[in-house]
């Protein structure tokens, strides 16, 4: 491929180079010539018309010989290297001046002045009089409102085509400058279009079997710059992606593997009589304990793959949420019970409208208060309060539990995330939680942030737009 395109940029190159020579050799040297041949015959017809009114009306008149007009029509030959015939108005010839290697016809025969028509010339060899073509020009001799006869002037065509060939040298060698100062175009396209398009090849060959440590030298700012650049920055994407993937799989592995090799242990001791029958009841407890843990690890997974694969339709309406508050706190009764946690509802006096997906919203709330349950002291206080300001609603939902160390906060969306504070707490968590409430906030177009002090408590707010 790329020596292809390289071929391509010389054979056009040389495919240049032939047509400027080939219009310099054909298109201009004729532009060139029919210029020269019209501004020689309009030189040679005012001339002629000069002569013919101003001084050969008077050898029709006597007033002059045709000595003296033999000596106006040989200086006439030799400025302007022609032949000059002075006929009558039948074509006889009165006198003329010709060049070496012609004759003047004594009668011109078949003599037509209206033959030279509107161009006021004609090329040829005029009537066979001449070897080579040449270009007459014809003015009439009037005196006494008649014509009397007429001035003919044959200038050689090759007179025009040795005046266009110093022209044309001049122009074939504009004409190499020009081609051979293309090949700085050349080089530029080699340098500053071929080269990247090269490496760019190259990198998406290389990105194409796995590796996604190769680099594009980016040394412009130009399109093709931004092109490298951004190649590179995908390719470090794909590369943190594949390892967050294989993080994943990892993370999901070993969370999906110790259930799973904690059910199999029991069944199989069971099975065999290990465990008697009398502690049966202990050992299914811990089973279902370990089944729970599996069934929230599927559920939380293919929420997350909603996400993942663009395929989350949020079902927006115009709810409460201080009614979702409510309810959503009274199913965690069984769970404060045990841990003599009580949650304290601070509610705005009238009911506050949001506009969002009301299961997604009480999925956010449910994990936010299940995590400040898991991670609080006993006996001790969650606070979850509702406040407004502008068109946005802001909940907050406040524990005073084990908090968050610092350098981990930014870390507790990642997926399978756990700090090593809530491993001892959250024994059934599969770290998903908080990863999934980040989604639906997101997708929600809203911002959620994390207040945390470690061994004072943590704070979670988060915005939604209020119903219009």
């Amino acid at each position: 491929m790329r020596s292809t395109l390289h071929i391509k940029f010389i054979a056009l190159y040389i495919i240049f180079g032939f047509l400027c020579l080939f219009s310099t050799a054909t298109l201009t040297e004729q532009l060139v010539t029919d210029k020269l041949t019209e501004d020689t015959s309009h030189t040679l017809y005012r001339e002629a018309t000069f002569v013919a009114n101003d001084y050969l009306p008077s050898y029709f008149s006597g007033d002059s010989s045709i000595y003296n007009v033999q000596s106006q029509l040989s200086a006439m030959r030799l400025y302007f290297n022609a032949s000059i015939w002075f006929v009558d108005s039948t074509g006889r010839t009165l006198t003329s001046s010709s060049l070496e290697d012609t004759v003047c016809p004594d009668r011109i025969k078949d003599f037509n002045p209206a033959e030279i028509g509107g161009n006021r010339y004609i090329t040829g060899t005029y009537h066979g009089y001449f070897d080579e073509d040449m270009i007459t020009v014809m003015a009439p001799v009037t005196q006494g409102f008649s014509t009397k006869g007429y001035l003919l002037i044959h200038s050689p065509v090759s007179a025009i085509e040795e005046r266009c060939a110093p022209i044309m040298t001049q122009v074939y060698i504009s004409t190499a400058v020009i081609f051979a100062l293309s090949l700085i175009f050349l080089l530029g396209v080699q340098f500053f279009i071929h080269r990247p398009l090269r490496q760019i090849s190259e990198a998406a060959k290389q990105y194409a079997i796995g590796n996604l440590d190769y680099e594009i030298p980016v040394h412009t700012h130009d399109e093709l710059g931004y092109l490298s650049a951004s190649l590179n920055y995908m390719a470090v994407r794909l590369k943190d992606m594949d390892d967050y993937q294989k993080k994943i799989v990892a993370n999901v592995s070993h969370d999906f593997r110790s259930p799973l090799t904690s059910i199999k242990g029991y069944v199989e001791a069971m099975a065999d009589g290990t465990i008697p029958p009398e502690l049966y009841g202990k050992y299914l407890n811990i089973i279902l304990f370990e089944t729970e843990r599996l069934t929230d690890l599927t559920r939380d997974l293919l929420t997350l793959n909603e996400f993942d694969t663009k395929e989350l339709l949020l079902n927006k309406s115009d709810f409460d949420i201080q009614e979702v508050l409510k309810s959503t706190a009274a199913s965690f009764e069984s769970a404060c019970t045990q841990k003599h946690i009580s949650i304290e509802l601070l509610l705005m006096p009238d009911a506050v409208f949001v506009l969002a997906d009301k299961r997604k919203i009480q999925q956010v709330l449910y994990n936010l208060i299940d995590n400040a349950i898991k991670f609080s002291e006993n006996d001790s206080l969650i606070t979850v309060e509702v406040s407004e300001k502008n068109e946005k609603v802001f909940i907050s939902v406040k524990d005073h539990g084990i908090g968050i160390p610092r350098q981990e906060q930014t870390k507790i969306w990642e997926r399978f995330y756990k700090s090593d504070l809530s491993r001892g707490k959250d024994k059934k968590g599969t770290g998903l939680g908080l990863s999934i409430v980040k989604e639906i906030i997101q997708a929600h177009d809203e911002h959620i942030n994390v207040v945390s002090t470690e061994g004072v408590g943590t704070e979670f707010i988060f915005s939604l737009s209020r119903s219009g």
